[in-house]
């Protein structure tokens, strides 16, 4: 038997000047009531952002605060440690590594809250996380605890791979439901008490309760084990073995070297399609690769993209890049909309982590960001291996244009290493822009479709570089447009968009072309130009 201390919270995110009070007086009366039953005591270490306390100037950032915490208890005489509810692995390699150069026969759980549908909050997959706790020879055992009832526990855990670590799971009491906003689980303890004593059919050594559960479910756990007989063992993880027989014309031109054009055409404000339709059929026609579609731009709000691009995937038989932010939609909702998505047969997406929305609104509409978009790109790429057989190409953005190029670089690189294949770029109208795209195919081993926008007036060029984030514009261009009317402008627009385009031809594995006010026939003769 086991228990835990009351120190879940304890850390300086929560109590920045008594966290070592509760845990020095948390594990004493641990101690004191595990020493009644012959107990072991666990150091209960819960979910932090590790990242956001600041550390005292003279302590290194490897200390982050799981380490300091298990040093307190370590200095109490501690020697097991129960890391729980999780949703990240973040530092907890390297606290287990902190705690076994002090105590080698300490005994560290590594345990995870993990939705029913196999991932946590944050969108990592329950068998990333045990790859992960499976790989570190400093955790003892992998855990699952919260969240799930124990019939989807342990119908999860049965499908993981461990690489010889114990298995700890620890499910709520049910589901719970509210009343009178106060929380209740009104499950059976007998049925709640076998199904987890059936969890040792399929591996779990440890055993326990998490939310709902009581001493009478406790005890009627212990009172059912012996019925466990260990046989069931584990079940194969597979995605879905329909073969993918969609062909993306757009991926296909891009691994083969053949420079693809991506144009981007924003989604209407009303519900009238003609207009748009009528846009991307010209387009098509002109020769363009994939269509891409932005996620209700400036966080206003616009006809779905994913939606319009199934629409246009279907009917104009076109590839498309739905964008996707994080600002709209939680786990539940992406993951949603993204088998959608590979049911209407798109395999590309373009993942952003999406304009925030304007201060005089944000009490009225609010922003959801669950993820950034490294985490979504980790969700989505993982989410193709476990379910979509081929899953998405995933694209995601790069600004060029950045005053800190380097910043945008370091994160291009976190998101090919989480699973995204290609960037498309901001719109290339400086010098600079250009240095930094060379830079981006150098570096970065992913596709890079370079981003180009016709300017139609120097009104338009003066208010890109001054108001729209991401965009530059140099002097020499803006003053090209003075004293041109609509005609000259869109010749020039022509002129200058081409010349870029070839200026920044072998830096580049294709273009991604910005429509400008839905200014397709603009379009159209720049695609001319450029064949």
């Amino acid at each position: 038997m086991a228990i835990t201390t009351n120190t879940f919270g304890a850390n300086r995110q929560n109590f920045p000047d008594d966290c070592d009070a509760i845990i020095e007086k948390g594990y004493r009366l641990a101690e004191e009531a595990a020493s009644k039953y012959n107990a072991f005591v666990f150091a209960d270490i819960g979910p932090m952002d590790i990242g956001a306390i600041e550390l005292p100037e003279d302590v290194d950032e490897s200390e982050h605060e799981y380490i300091r915490i298990a040093g307190r208890f370590l200095e109490m005489g501690a020697s097991n440690f129960l890391f729980e509810t999780q949703s990240i692995p973040d530092g907890i390699p390297e606290a287990a590594r902190f705690i076994k150069e002090k105590n080698p026969d300490a005994f560290i759980i590594a345990s995870f809250a993990v939705l029913p549908d196999g991932f946590t909050r944050d969108g990592v997959f329950a068998s990333q996380l045990a790859e992960i706790v499976g790989s570190c020879p400093f955790i003892d055992a992998f855990g699952m605890n919260c969240i799930q009832d124990a019939v989807h526990m342990k119908e999860m855990a049965s499908r993981l791979e461990l690489n010889g670590k114990f298995l700890s799971l620890m499910p709520n009491a049910g589901y719970p439901t509210v009343l009178s906003h106060r929380v209740f689980y009104e499950g059976d303890p007998a049925f709640y008490a076998q199904s987890v004593a059936d969890m040792a059919n399929v591996g779990a050594r440890i055993l326990g309760g998490c939310c709902g559960t009581t001493p009478l479910h406790i005890k009627m756990i212990s009172k059912c084990l012996p019925r466990a007989t260990g046989t069931e063992g584990k079940k194969t993880v597979t995605a879905d073995e329909t073969a993918d027989t969609v062909t993306s014309h757009f991926w296909q031109k891009l691994i083969s070297g053949g420079k693809p054009i991506a144009v981007e055409l924003d989604p209407p404000e009303n519900a009238s399609l003609s207009k748009f339709m009528a846009g991307a059929t010209k387009l098509r026609d002109a020769g363009v690769d994939i269509l891409t579609i932005a996620d209700c731009p400036i966080a206003r709000a616009r006809m779905d993209s994913s939606l319009l691009a199934c629409k246009v995937r279907r009917e104009l038989e076109l590839d498309v890049i739905p964008h996707m932010t994080c600002r709209d939609r939680n786990l539940n909702a992406t993951k949603a909309l993204l088998l959608g998505l590979y049911a209407e047969s798109v395999r590309n997406v373009l993942l952003v982590t999406g304009d925030p929305i304007p201060t005089a609104e944000r009490d009225e509409v609010k922003s959801v960001y669950q993820f950034n978009s490294r985490k979504l790109t980790a969700f989505v790429s993982e989410l193709g291996r476990q379910t979509l057989p081929g899953g998405f190409h995933i694209f995601g953005a790069l600004n060029v244009n950045a005053r800190n190029f380097d910043v945008q670089l370091k994160l291009a690189k976190e998101k090919v290493s989480k699973g995204m294949v290609g960037f498309l770029t901001q719109p290339v109208l400086t010098d600079t822009a250009v240095q930094n795209l060379k830079r981006a195919k150098e570096e970065l081993d992913a596709y890079i479709l370079g981003g180009l926008i016709p300017i139609i007036s120097e009104r338009n060029a003066r208010f890109m570089d001054s108001e729209v984030n991401g965009i530059s514009v140099s002097p020499e261009i803006i003053r090209q447009y003075e004293g041109k009317d609509r005609a000259q402008s869109e010749d020039l627009a022509v002129e200058i968009t081409v010349r870029i385009a070839k200026e920044i031809e072998p830096f580049v594995d294709g273009y991604y072309i910005v429509t400008p006010f839905n200014r397709t026939s603009l379009i159209e003769r720049i695609l001319n130009n450029l064949k």
